[in-house]
């Protein structure tokens, strides 16, 4: 029998059943919006053993219980009616009730310097019902306090420990699960300051990423130089890829000797394209495609959604049961296969961005438990 997804548009007493189904302390809601692929092992975040995640999930929406939101802020544009895009985004509505002010924007929590309209209330509701709120994303040129910046800039409190984006599971995974020796854990980077910083926050050592010194053309020496390995650093045992606004020649020169000597391939995120400006840009799979291409097809180990140690990586550091979890987002292939795929209790499908309309997952395996037009009808 084909799997079910309730409407909670306009259906108060739905909505409240989702929103306050369960009130104990453990429970948690996630919003999830960006893409996450495949790493294979487990995060975890202290000497503790890994905690067991074949927990059994529970089909029937009014069983579910939420009370940690996951939300992915990031990667602002503005699209034609529509459009698809790469993305995950929540809500499109400004406010008026004029198509041709609305239309073109869309958003997660904000356009540009827009915040969408309910923003700040729908989280503030959450929030006072008990809800935690954790910002995820796989977007890894920022940091978590850079996050926190653009977000308390929009009128949204937030704490770095809200905020959780590819670069710091990165750090975490090269830090916490890797355990290469000292000898072998300098890390080159191919991407911006926000995987810097987050490496740093775990006392990784690195090079590459903005350093100035990379930022050149390629001489007939340095030819010379990384073929015989003395411009090469030793130590280096991990080539870590995210997406690089200053990618050259150079950097995946260096990237390919040290993947042919060995290092290990991690990347941020596989997303191919990233939306901006009413198009699609390259994303961070983009740098990781050709070192994957020189490689054979080998592919990186990759930080982002839709993989579940992601998902193990948020519950080891927040600590919920995933029975007592939904996920809620737009896009069917990540958004909801993630919160399906992780065995948590319930996910809930919004129609403003990707997803559009219910009859896209009619007769396909990725089904939501609930669905609503947009995220603001949360608020009754």
């Amino acid at each position: 029998m084909a799997a079910k997804s309730k409407c909670l548009t306009r259906d108060k007493a739905g909505i409240q059943e989702f929103i306050d189904g369960f009130d104990l302390p453990t429970e948690e809601l996630f919003y999830s919006f960006e893409k996450m692929a495949n790493i294979l092992y487990k995060l975890h975040f202290d000497d503790q053993a890994p905690y067991d995640t074949q927990y059994e999930t529970d089909p029937i929406l009014s069983r579910c219980s939420f009370s940690t939101v996951m939300v992915c802020p990031i990667h602002p544009c503005l699209l034609e009616p529509n459009s698809k895009t790469e993305d995950d985004l929540l809500w499109r509505r400004l406010g008026s009730s004029s198509n041709a002010e609305y239309t073109r924007r869309i958003g997660v929590l904000w356009s540009g310097d827009h915040l969408f309209d309910g923003t700040v209330e729908t989280l503030e509701m959450l929030r006072s019902k008990g809800k935690q709120t954790v910002f995820v994303t796989n977007n890894s040129t920022k940091s978590r306090a850079d996050y926190k910046k653009k977000l308390e800039s929009m009128g949204i409190p937030a704490s770095v420990d809200e905020i959780f984006p590819s670069s710091y599971s990165a750090a975490i995974y090269i830090s916490r699960i890797l355990h290469l020796p000292p000898s072998q854990n300098t890390v080159f980077v191919l991407g911006e300051s926000g995987i810097e910083t987050e490496l740093d926050s775990e006392s990784i050592s690195h090079i590459g990423g903005t350093d100035p010194a990379y930022g050149r053309p390629i001489t007939p020496e340095d030819y010379s130089s990384i073929a015989s390995g003395s411009a090469l650093d030793p130590s280096v045992g991990i080539v870590l890829v995210g997406l690089d606004h200053h990618i050259n020649y150079l950097k995946l020169s260096h990237a390919l000797a040290y993947l042919k000597r060995g290092a290990v391939f991690l990347a941020t995120n596989l997303d191919v394209t990233l939306p901006s400006a009413g198009s699609l840009f390259p994303g961070a799979g983009s740098i990781s495609a050709p070192l994957i291409a020189m490689m054979g097809g080998e592919k990186p180990t990759s930080c982002g959604k839709p993989s579940q140690s992601m998902m193990d990586a948020i519950e080891g550091k927040f600590r919920f049961e995933r029975k007592k979890a939904c996920m809620v987002g737009d896009r069917l292939d990540t958004d909801i296969k993630f919160g399906i795929e992780g065995g948590l209790g319930g996910t809930l499908c919004v129609l403003s961005g990707v997803t559009r309309s219910e009859s896209e997952w009619e007769g396909k395996e990725v089904v939501p438990t609930a669905w609503v037009r947009e995220l603001g009808d949360l608020r009754g």
